[in-house]
């Protein structure tokens, strides 16, 4: 769950940077499509499966901070209307900024709870 929320992180951080070097992003990443995300999730979980939880955690803890930076930096008309940034207008939903972090980096808490409550009744935890 933590390599899931790193990949997502980093996807919308690696959007930013390359939008602010001029470059035309491809979402979510030029060798994935959005109605095929399996194989993205899975390069999240294989680029960050050989580091420890607490590696993952300080790495998510950064890349929190990195993301906070991020929304503070937009003034409202970018983070809450269409066409805040070239990557956000790269799909036709041309959802405002704050819709794609919230989707990628929030959103998932909610289904992860209910993963980890099921992965804890069937362990018996």
């Amino acid at each position: 769950m933590i390599a899931y929320q790193l990949g997502w992180l980093n996807l919308i951080l690696s959007w930013e940077q390359d939008n602010n070097d001029g470059k035309n992003v491809i979402t979510p990443k030029p060798d994935y499509k959005w109605n095929n995300l399996g194989g993205l999730y899975q390069s999240f979980y294989d680029k960050y499966a050989e580091y420890s939880l607490e590696t993952l955690i300080e790495m998510f803890n950064h890349d929190v901070n990195e993301i906070i930076q991020l929304v503070e930096s937009y003034n409202d008309k970018e983070l809450f209307e269409q066409g805040g940034r070239q990557w956000a207008t790269s799909t036709p939903s041309n959802w405002p900024i704050w819709k794609w972090i919230h989707i990628n980096t929030v959103a998932p808490f909610k289904t992860f709870r209910t993963k980890i409550r099921k992965w804890k009744k069937i362990r018996g935890i």
